[in-house]
Parts: structure tokens; C-alpha cells; sequence
């Protein structure tokens, strides 16, 4: 079956750059029909479809649900999501704090939740089918010491994906999970390279030493996520795939 979202609003998170500005273009490349583009900041391109974009700060109350009302607003349905906003702030269990933690989980979990409720309740009333796509982390799975909150707000996306997908197999909305690993973005790059002050070229000597010679890179996110969207991927749902470098459960 071919991947195409011929006919499909998409309303896609984080995209104004780095995987959501990704999956945004594989979306229009794809065929969809409008797209919904929410982020902070602006949100360049040249689209080859109809473009709502959205300003909105997930970290607020207020954000989802401007956010969905936009897109419905606009083009009057929402056929997919894709929740591709987050942050990767460090925090440990040696030095995180309330106000850390209280923003990631605003906007890594729920964020996520109210936007998929509201795409949930779009659907439903309209009888019609649609898919969500979850952008999660491996660290899911356990995490790095330095990202204990960030992993924990993965984790429960992870089970908010699953939990959704149970709830609505028989609305006929399917929801699905993609476990990055270590991805080759903008924002990853500054991080190490500048925040943490690892310096210029350290990203590309990590990625030399990786199995495949590079990073996961953004766009391989978004070719899973759009097939993930598509027709393509059905029945499957509840499902976090990782994408990742490494087979879970291998010897290190």
C-alpha cells in the first residue's frame, strides 16, 4: 500500500524546527491535505497545501487547547497528530527541582494528553477515524542519570499512547508511539555543543563512532511517522516502536 495522507488535516507539535519541521514537510511531501503547524516560535517554510500555523506555549494551561481550536477553526476537522514538542532539559535525581519538574511534565505529558483529547474528541463526534503519533524516547526504557525527569515524562507518554489506543480501538482512532534514540538535530547540536559546552565538531566525532556511521536523523523520524499516520501502518496500534541504534535487551 502506498504511504500517502491524500485528503488528511494534520496538525503536527514542535514545528518549527528540527523533527517536527521534519515530519511537517514528509506530511505535505506525502500528500496531506492542510496541515496545522503549532510551536513558540514562528514556523518558516513554503508549503505546497493549505497552512494553519499556530503560536502557542505547551507549558501553559491554555496552549493545547488553543492549539486544537485553531485547527478546527480553520479546516473544520483533524484527521492526525503528531506530538513532536518537547524538552530535553537535564535533570537529575541529585539536582532537579519542582519548577523543573513541573514544566517538563507540562509540556512532554500533558501537552500531549489535552492535545489527544481534543483530536479525540474531534473524531469521535464526527464518527470518523484518525491516527495520533506519539514522539517518546528509548529513555523510556530506564535513561541516562542526567535525564531522570525527562525519561519519566517519556514513560508516561509511552503508557498515555498505549492507554489511548485501548481505549479507542473501537472508535477506530489509532495511536502509536515512536521511542527515539540519539537524533541529529539543531537543538541536540547546540546542547552539547554550546550549552554544554563540549565544543564544535563534538556531535560529528560521536556520530562517526555510531553502528551506522551517523545519528538517527530527523527525517528518518518523520518517514516513520508518516507512515505511522498513513492508512499504510493500520490495524496497528498501542505500539512504541524504537528507532534507535541498539536492540533492546542485547549485550552491551
Amino acid at each position: 500500500m502506498e504511504v500517502t495522507l491524500s485528503g488528511k488535516v494534520i496538525l503536527v507539535t514542535g514545528a518549527a524546527r528540527g523533527i517536527g519541521a521534519a515530519i511537517a514537510a514528509q506530511a505535505a511531501a506525502s500528500g496531506a491535505a492542510a496541515l496545522v503547524l503549532a510551536d513558540r516560535d514562528p514556523v518558516p517554510g513554503d508549503w505546497p497545501c493549505p497552512v494553519e500555523t499556530v503560536a502557542a506555549d505547551l507549558a501553559t494551561p491554555e496552549g493545547p487547547v488553543a492549539v486544537i481550536e485553531a485547527a478546527l477553526a480553520r479546516f473544520g476537522r483533524i484527521d492526525g497528530l503528531v506530538n513532536a514538542a518537547g524538552l530535553t532539559t537535564r535533570g537529575s535525581f541529585g539536582d532537579a527541582d519542582v519548577a523543573l519538574w513541573n514544566r517538563m511534565f507540562s509540556v512532554n505529558a500533558r501537552a500531549p494528553f489535552f492535545l489527544m483529547a481534543g483530536a479525540i474528541a474531534d473524531m469521535t463526534a464526527r464518527d470518523a477515524p484518525g491516527s495520533i503519533v506519539n514522539i517518546q524516547s528509548v529513555n523510556a526504557h530506564c535513561g541516562a542519570p542526567d535525564l531522570a525527569v525527562y525519561s519519566a515524562t517519556k514513560a508516561a507518554l509511552q503508557v498515555l499512547t498505549a492507554n489511548a489506543a485501548n481505549a479507542h480501538l473501537r472508535d477506530r482512532i489509532r495511536v502509536n508511539g515512536i521511542n527515539l534514540g540519539w537524533t541529529d538535530t539543531e537543538t541536540e547540536r547546540h546542547l552539547h555543543e554550546v550549552t554544554l559546552a563540549k565544543g564544535p565538531g563534538w556531535m560529528d566525532a560521536q556520530a562517526a563512532g555510531r553502528p551506522i556511521g551517523r545519528f538517527v536523523s530527523a527525517e528518518d523520524a518523520a518517514r516513520q511517522a508518516v507512515w505511522l499516520l498513513s492508512d499504510a501502518s493500520a490495524p496497528m496500534t498501542g505500539v512504541s516502536l524504537d528507532l534507535e541504534q541498539a536492540v533492546a535487551g542485547a549485550p552491551c
